[in-house]
């Protein structure tokens, strides 16, 4: 993330079979949050979608009596919302079955098989449906798929296939690695792929025949499901059509991904772009999990999905994504739960923000009619000096709870000077220009932390926003807004509804 360059960022596209959870909201958020702190920057683009093809799409749609197309279409929906519920703004939503992405697939094909990199063969081997995979036999345990949230029976296949060398690619990628040991994150992620260079990699099927529900190929087959997948991510910049445009300005960018898929989007995707003469993903971030009740990956395949559209009914957008990215460093996993929600939200919310809010706003009605007073330049200018440069940083680097405790400082110190100067006391002893530096303090830090804070909860920062009598939205460029003394004096505030106002546990 970068001001000399365009800001490109992706989720992936998201398996559609099923309905949304928890885990699918925090990789969206996340990649939102990315992006909006990008573009407080310079130009960024953000993308997610839907994954629509393959053999598991194909079983789903005949269980349900309808054909693939119309399977896709009645789901298609939900997850088209999924980012709107979580005040996530996406600039390209795209299906795998579109034209647009057809083409870009047949046209990358097209460009490895003429490079001597795709050749036909028989593929005999272990597939397992539910993860949409060949695993080698020495992978299997005791004879089911080795995905740990997976473990179904594999079934054995034999089908005349096109297969990409990847094997050929195993050295270029062993240095890639080893020259950018910050091509993928986290550290974890990144020795687990460098364990399976080592090994040393196969060449692998990228074609089906023995189904037909997936993009056709000439000749007959359709184009295996995850490559057909990977290839979104420039399919939705126009490559090959408009290489020109979007592509150009925006590519490479960084995916954001579950660390289960890290393989396809660290070594398969690179092997391809390698093979078609184009430049490799900028970085790729591999994120936990999300677990329940004991330790569990939260997922609708193991039956604990938490619903993201309840949670946000309960919580609002604005604390649950606060909270996703605020409860443990971004890459590792964590457990969520109702008790952990509505603590964060009445404490960190409510009672050190909201409530920092409430009493700033109440003292200058009380004091000075609610107009701001004079600018001052003291202790909290000082402190903010660098705070912009420490979250851009934080966040750029996907540590989005440090993010947020460098903000949580400011909170902090706001709080501690109502707390230590006690403007009540200042006001009784007439001490009135200490008073109005105090007050201007307040609501000029509050004005910092609706920008700062829009990234991560952009409805609740437009209303610190609008309380403090300002125009528009904090949606603004950080170089012209995060200067100090920018709230202008006479300011009238409008004092409004509490930002978060306390939920009770349900009575016993």
């Amino acid at each position: 993330m970068s001001p000399s360059r365009p800001f490109y960022v992706t989720t992936p596209i998201f398996y559609i079979s099923g309905t949304p959870h928890i885990g699918h909201a925090y990789t969206t958020i996340a990649a939102d949050v990315l992006v909006r702190t990008a573009r407080a920057h310079g130009p960024a683009r953000a993308l997610t979608g839907t994954d629509e093809h393959g053999q598991k799409v194909a079983n789903a749609a005949a269980a349900a009596g309808m054909t693939p197309q119309e399977y896709v279409d009645s789901l298609a929906p939900r997850w088209r919302e999924l980012a709107p519920v979580f005040d996530a703004r996406f600039d390209d939503f795209i299906r795998t079955t579109e034209p647009r992405h057809v083409t870009t697939c047949l046209a990358l094909f097209d460009r490895m098989r003429a490079k001597g990199d795709v050749y036909e063969g028989v593929y005999e081997g272990w597939y397992c449906t539910h993860d949409e995979t060949f695993w080698p036999e020495a992978k299997l345990i005791d004879g089911r798929c080795p995905n740990a949230e997976c473990r179904r029976p594999v079934q054995w296949l034999s089908e005349k296939n096109w297969f990409f060398r990847l094997s050929k690619y195993n050295a270029p990628l062993l240095a890639h690695f080893r020259a950018n040991p910050d091509f993928l994150r986290p550290q974890s992620r990144y020795n687990e792929m460098m364990a399976l260079l080592e090994e040393g990699l196969e060449d692998f099927s990228i074609s089906r025949s023995s189904f037909d529900w997936g993009i056709p190929l000439p000749g007959g087959g359709v184009l295996y499901v995850w490559y057909d997948a990977l290839i979104n991510y420039i399919s939705a910049l126009g490559w090959p059509d408009d290489a020109d445009g979007l592509f150009a300005e925006f590519w490479p960018g960084m995916h954001l991904i579950g660390k289960e898929i890290a393989r396809f989007h660290t070594i398969i995707w690179p092997a391809m772009l390698w093979s078609a003469d184009l430049p490799l993903p900028a970085r790729v971030f591999a994120h936990g999990w999300i677990t329940g009740d004991g330790g569990l990956k939260i997922g609708k395949s193991l039956g604990n999905a938490m619903d993201p559209y309840l949670l946000v009914e309960e919580f609002g957008a604005d604390a649950l994504r606060y909270f996703l990215l605020r409860e443990a460093p971004f890459g590792s996993d964590f457990s969520i739960s109702v008790d952990k929600l509505r603590q964060r939200h009445n404490s960190d919310l409510g009672n050190d923000l909201g409530n920092l809010l409430r009493r700033s706003l109440a003292m200058l009605a009380k004091y000075r009619d609610g107009l701001v007073p004079e600018p001052s330049d003291g202790r909290v200018s000082e402190f903010v000096a660098d705070l912009p440069v420490l979250v851009r940083d934080h966040v750029s680097a996907l540590r989005f709870r440090e993010a947020l405790d460098e903000i949580w400082n400011l909170v902090a110190l706001l709080n501690r000077a109502i707390d230590e100067q006690k403007p009540w006391e200042l006001h009784k002893a007439g001490r009135g220009v200490e008073l109005d530096a105090l007050l201007y303090d307040l609501c000029e830090g509050m004005r910092w932390l609706s920008v700062l804070l829009f990234p991560f909860m952009p409805t609740k920062s437009t209303a610190i926003w609008e309380q403090l009598g300002l125009e528009g939205t904090p949606e603004r460029a950080w170089a012209d807004a995060l200067v100090w003394g920018g709230l202008a004096a006479g300011t009238q505030t409008n004092p409004g509804a509490p930002l978060f106002p306390r939920i009770e546990p349900p009575a016993a």
